[in-house]
């Protein structure tokens, strides 16, 4: 791996936290996991998670983004994580690889989510894939996002990408989650930070300047993924323990219970909307079905009325006081105290470690 890869490794556990560290993770599931898979009022889930697949194909060793084919009838896309190149892959049900796509024009530096949607304003189907990763919070000088046509058959081709290059009005800092608003096309971020935020990128994106991420409102501690409900009306945000389900930022509906994954890493709904398809990294790692609480669920199913029209335009334009609903409502997304206090010392630990390696290599 080298030196440079041995600090990112370390960067990378205190970033992680207890996705190093399974019996951290089982504790902190254990903790709050009967609570998580309540709707605010008590109304439980609806059925527990199950299986949906693995993938079979050994090339999809850290599986970090996943998303729904939104023509192709069970279609599931994925990616790898940091230094696999820019390649992405089609599976079917089954979890065996259809197809094996390669983005022309396009870095893989760390890719970390990816998103699936609709152009409103064409009709065409698009795949976003998320050069977002920064494990040093701020070492890149802007972050990319390709666009690509989604494939119309499923055969090994190259697409060619469009590129748009972001950078945060607020400073640099590490995210891991994507979300493209499937009415209005808005494409968001969503940080991975002890207190994360959610972005939104300017409504029609430019290729030839940066285009400026504005923060919208708060994020669950240490997101690692998002995605848009199939009609907007919620969204979802994914972190190492659950998934929290809102109306819009600081407007919780209900936290969903996630099976128990080594590194919780990528989230998606299916294409009715009334379940979520939950993964990890890992060499024949495993895709989860986890189906949304009836209300929940009710909000997101195709015809549903939904407050589609009003969601954009709060989310775009929400306040930062909105966090302030968020300590009330949200604040942690039900990670235990003792759990985050853990993590502050890990970290604090490790960065003595990063440290004095910086140290004997300068």
């Amino acid at each position: 791996m080298g030196v440079a890869a041995g600090v990112l490794t370390a960067v990378g556990l205190v970033v992680a936290g207890p996705a190093s560290a399974s019996a951290v993770t089982s504790a902190g599931s254990a903790a709050h996991g009967q609570a998580a898979s309540r709707v605010k009022g008590g109304e439980p889930a609806r059925d527990k998670e199950r299986l949906l697949f693995r993938f079979k194909d050994r090339r999809i060793s850290e599986s970090s983004g996943l998303a729904v084919s939104p023509t192709h009838k069970n279609v599931f896309y994925t990616h790898n994580d940091s230094g696999a190149g820019p390649q992405f892959y089609a599976v079917g049900p089954d979890g065996r690889t259809l197809a094996v796509f390669t983005v022309a024009g396009a870095a893989a530096r760390d890719w970390e989510a990816m998103a699936a949607s609709v152009d409103p304003a064409t009709g065409e189907s698009v795949l976003w894939f998320a050069d977002i990763g920064d494990n040093l919070n701020g070492a890149w000088p802007d972050y990319s996002v390709y666009k690509v046509t989604e494939p119309k058959t499923m055969r090994d081709a190259t697409l060619q990408a469009t590129r748009y290059r972001f950078r945060y009005k607020d400073g640099g800092r590490n995210a891991e989650g994507i979300m493209v608003h499937p009415l209005t096309g808005r494409l968001y971020v969503v940080s991975k930070e002890f207190a994360g935020s959610i972005y939104a990128a300017p409504a029609k994106l430019r290729t030839d300047k940066v285009n400026i991420l504005r923060r919208v409102g708060p994020a669950p501690i240490m997101a690692t993924d998002a995605a848009y409900a199939p009609d907007g009306s919620s969204f979802v945000i994914r972190t190492y323990f659950s998934a929290s389900l809102y109306r819009a930022p600081g407007e919780l509906i209900s936290r969903v219970s996630m099976p128990s994954l080594q590194q919780a890493e990528s989230i998606t709904y299916t294409r009715d909307g009334k379940s979520l398809l939950t993964g990890t990294e890992g060499v024949n790692s495993p895709v989860y079905e986890v189906p949304l609480p009836t209300t929940a669920a009710a909000r997101t199913a195709p015809g549903t009325p939904s407050r589609t029209g009003a969601a954009p335009s709060r989310v775009a334009g929400v306040p930062d006081a909105s966090a302030s609903n968020a300590a009330a409502g949200d604040g942690d997304s039900g990670v235990p105290a003792g759990v985050i206090a853990l993590w502050l010392g890990v970290a604090l630990g490790a960065t003595g470690i990063i440290a004095a390696i910086a140290r004997r290599v300068s």
